[in-house]
């Protein structure tokens, strides 16, 4: 003889749970998975970022022209 008796509305209650537990974890692997991707993807950009090559300084500054060093025409 039983001695608890599961009614169907704590049947619905207890797959209800369950869904909404399933729901969650998976939501929260997706979740994961995003932030991982961005910062593999955040990594990689500043690597790229280093690896780029500064440009080398000029060895002789070129002179600088005022507005009034015109030729002269004529």
């Amino acid at each position: 003889m039983p001695v608890v008796k599961i009614t169907g509305q704590g049947l619905s209650a207890i797959a209800l749970s369950v869904a909404l537990l399933w729901g969650l974890l998976i939501g929260e692997r997706s979740v994961a998975r995003r932030a991982n991707a961005g910062r593999a993807q955040a990594l990689e950009e500043l690597h790229r970022l280093r690896r780029r090559v500064a440009p080398q300084p000029v060895s002789v500054p070129m002179p600088h022209l005022t507005p009034g060093a015109r030729p002269a025409l004529g």
